[in-house]
């Protein structure tokens, strides 16, 4: 099913966790490794992506991360 542009989610493919339409690539796989310094071209090169997809990863992390709400405890 997909959740986002080129974003899918599938319980027979790893796990149900996003990954990039038509792959087996997790989002998070890919945030974590542009995080840890790896460029676009390197990330696309590794997991044979293009760069709508390293997008797309991206729009889909920043839109959950914009609902996320975090309660202070005093």
């Amino acid at each position: 099913m997909e959740i986002a542009y080129r974003i899918t989610a599938d319980e027979k493919v790893r796990f149900g966790k996003p990954v990039i339409k038509g792959t087996r690539v997790p989002v998070d796989l890919i945030i974590g490794k542009l995080a840890g310094g790896m460029t676009y071209e390197e990330v696309m090169s590794e997991y044979d992506l293009i760069k709508e997809d390293i997008l797309a990863a991206l729009d889909y992390a920043a839109k959950h991360l914009s609902s996320e709400e975090i309660k202070a405890v005093a």
